[in-house]
């Protein structure tokens, strides 16, 4: 009996291991024939096809089987990926809140396809479908290891339509080959597909993905094998073209604009792995405004990249040093000047391109250069912006990163101080990431050089996370010379050294209405290497966090925070208010809560107040959204934040006040109406931004925009414009 058990113990034992260890694959078949996308799976192909399967839950629990059936077949030609989808419901009470692409999955029903196409675990490229056949599609960068690195403003050409049955809805899709970058020869991609099921309450991946990581984390992922290996792309190339018509007053300064703009983009698809955009007068104007922020803080705050032509491979350029602290490249500040009034004015790009994508299976490069005009009557240099980055993975998930930038004024006009003629900074990078995503991390070096100015100069840092199931800390130092100049980069404060640090603990009970929750010590100190490396600042928070089976959230805070000012500021941003003097430290205490509700419900909202100290004195806060969703047309939302500063005396007191109410109306799958409407006594501004959007043609517009701002205490007006833009996106 004993030799019988060792041989048994010695055959299974190796082939669990394989089974446990070995990932999911399904083979892709070759047809000869296209497939006719309307979201009915008729094609006698079909029935022929293999298929992703056997879908893992994600949430309420990651430990089992999801409830509610998913199939994905996958077929291909020498062009076209095809994808039919079969997903099971519980019937049909779908939520679907918009017609618009690019939609939001969170709250709502609809499946998500992740295709990592060089097989690194590093990029992917993701296309989203709902029950009503509306498409999203986005870049993923870093690994999928964070928000930041997912990117909904990169769009592609592709078909997709969906049928909703009794208890379950059809997707039928077909993405071009040339819509991916991939190894010309290659025979697998990796692969794994979310889904967000509303009626069922449930998240589910065809990859076991553990909650306490993102479900869009490209550790986890299987394979899709080719039947035959994929060939070599043709080049195609996209002709973007635009005419932009524009009418406008500024009331400040008497001053009326009406003139018309033509230019245009072109994308090129070099081989299988790289692409080349080019541009020619672009127009960057936002025909989206961007959102208004209170800031009670002492320094810069940073916004989104929307313009087409800097997304793809956006991190490429993006991700070195430390986002929040030390961004040397931040591509907002292209098209940006500062005038002599020290106002921030637009400065127009004569033109640029960028090369970027994968040079081979390990090598990534990025090349950007872009001219910007001289304008002599704001004493604004005509600068050439120029940056070269390399990345070489290492490892399984890991890579090592170096770049290169330029900002120079080649041609120096008499009213340039000899300092600003050039910025030059170089630097590199190492990013980890383990196979499993348990660790994580980034360590950098940075030197930039200005004229007569070569000594010092340095910005570095080094971050280590740790993420497992039920515990979790990070920790993150960065050191920023005084003299380190980025001009094209996003680096809030100099002279710093800085250490945050976390360390939480996470539950996950069973049988409860709370599906998890945990606790969070966190902190950060900076000390000053300019002043004897004095403290300057510490930030100290205790938090705990739960999140619902119903979805709703919850969390408390209380925080202890130092400052000590070696300036002096004023907070509340009044004119005649007397500022808080300098060399003075402040310490104060403060809590916070937060709830947010269902995003299932037809009416969902969230409330964030605050209470405790600020500086010398108190502060009351309150932030608060609430959405209304009439689907799949009509969606109202809301935003406001409220400030009560109590200060005390001479210092000052204020109410600020930001109300953003917002529209958004989507007639059809082509034709969408928003108004967003953004109040804000700190900015004294009153705005309105209504646009009209007609997508005549795949990924071509015609917008009508109408911008209307008037000053917030007389209620005068600022600046009105109508404009009306044409975009064409043509394939040859």
């Amino acid at each position: 009996m004993s030799k019988i058990r060792f041989v048994l113990v010695t055959t299974l034992l190796p082939l669990l291991f394989f089974a446990q260890t070995s990932p999911k694959s399904f083979t892709v078949k070759y047809i000869s024939t296209p497939i006719k996308i309307d979201g009915v799976l008729d094609e006698s192909v079909w029935e022929t096809a293999e298929s992703a399967h056997d879908f893992q839950q994600y949430f309420p629990s990651d430990s089992i089987l999801a409830t509610q059936k998913t199939e994905i077949k996958m077929l291909f030609d020498d062009t076209t990926l095809y994808l039919g989808i079969r997903q099971d419901t519980k019937g049909r009470d779908y939520i679907t809140p918009s017609l618009r692409r690019d939609y939001r999955a969170g709250g709502n029903d609809n499946i998500s396809l992740l295709f990592d196409t060089f097989n690194d675990g590093t990029i992917a490229f993701l296309f989203g479908i709902t029950p009503l056949g509306v498409r999203r599609e986005a870049l993923i960068s870093g690994g999928g290891g964070d928000l930041g690195g997912f990117t909904t403003s990169w769009d592609v050409k592709w078909r997709g339509e969906s049928k909703i049955h009794d208890n379950y809805y059809i997707s039928e899709i077909a993405i071009p080959l040339t819509s991916f970058k991939f190894r010309e020869g290659e025979t697998k991609w990796r692969f794994n597909s979310y889904r967000f099921d509303m009626q069922a309450n449930e998240r589910s991946t065809w990859i076991r993905i553990p909650q306490n990581q993102l479900i869009f984390n490209l550790a986890f992922m299987g394979d899709m094998v080719f039947e035959k290996p994929l060939g070599k792309s043709r080049t195609p190339l996209a002709i973007i073209p635009y005419v932009n018509g524009i009418s406008g007053k500024d009331f400040e300064n008497d001053e009326t604009a009406n003139e018309v703009k033509v230019g245009g983009d072109a994308k090129v698809a070099i081989g299988n792995g790289m692409n080349l955009d080019i541009t020619l007068n672009p127009d960057f104007s936002q025909v989206e405004v961007d959102n208004f922020i209170t800031n009670l803080t002492r320094f810069e705050v940073s916004l989104p990249e929307r313009r087409q032509f800097f997304i793809d491979n956006s991190d490429l350029f993006g991700s070195f040093g430390g986002r929040r602290d030390a961004n040397p490249f931040f591509s907002r500040r292209i098209g940006i000047a500062t005038d002599t009034a020290d106002n921030t004015i637009e400065n127009r790009i004569i033109g640029g391109l960028r090369l970027s994508g994968k040079l081979n299976q390990n090598l990534r490069l990025g090349f950007l250069n872009i001219q910007t005009e001289e304008d002599a009557s704001n004493e604004i240099a005509s600068n050439n912006n120029m940056m070269l980055a390399l990345q070489q993975k290492v490892f399984s998930r890991s890579n090592i990163g170096l770049f290169f930038i330029n900002r120079q004024t080649f041609d120096v006009p008499s009213f340039l101080d000899e300092s600003e003629e050039y910025n030059r900074v170089l630097g590199i990078d190492y990013n980890l990431a383990s196979a499993n995503n348990v660790w994580s991390g980034k360590f950098y070096g940075h030197k930039s050089f200005q004229p007569n100015d070569s000594e010092g100069n340095y910005s570095g840092g080094a971050f280590l996370a740790y993420n497992a199931r039920n515990y979790g800390a990070f920790v993150d130092a960065v050191y920023i010379d005084e003299e380190f100049e980025s001009d094209l980069g996003f680096i809030p404060r100099k002279d710093i050294f800085k250490v945050a640090s976390s360390v939480n603990r996470n539950f996950w009970p069973k049988d409860s209405k709370i599906n998890n929750h945990g606790f969070e010590l966190f902190s950060v100190y900076t000390w000053r290497p300019g002043l004897d490396y004095q403290n300057t600042d510490h930030f100290i928070n205790f938090s705990w966090g739960a999140e619902f089976n119903n979805l709703s959230e919850m969390s408390a805070e209380y925080s202890n925070q130092f400052i000590f000012l070696t300036e002096e500021f004023e907070p509340t941003g009044k004119d005649d208010a007397v500022p808080l003097p300098p060399n003075t430290g402040y310490h104060f205490n403060f809590v916070e809560l937060e709830y947010r509700s269902d995003r299932r419900k037809t009416f969902f909202f969230g409330v964030e107040p605050s209470y405790g100290g600020f500086f010398n004195g108190k502060r009351f806060s309150v932030e608060a959204d609430a959405n209304l969703r009439l689907q799949p047309k009509v969606n109202v939302s809301i935003n406001l934040n409220y400030d009560h500063i109590d200060l005390p005396a001479p210092f000052a007191r204020a109410d600020i006040w930001l109300v953003a109410p917002r529209v958004d109306i989507t007639f059809s799958k082509s034709i969408f109406w928003s108004t967003l409407v953004q109040y804000s006594n700190q900015r004294d501004n009153l705005g309105f931004n209504s646009r009209l959007q007609w997508r005549f043609a795949p990924l071509s517009d015609l917008f009508l925009v109408y911008n209307d701002n008037y000053f917030v205490n007389t209620f005068m007006p600022r600046n009105r414009s109508i404009n009306l833009k044409l975009t064409y996106w043509l394939n040859i």
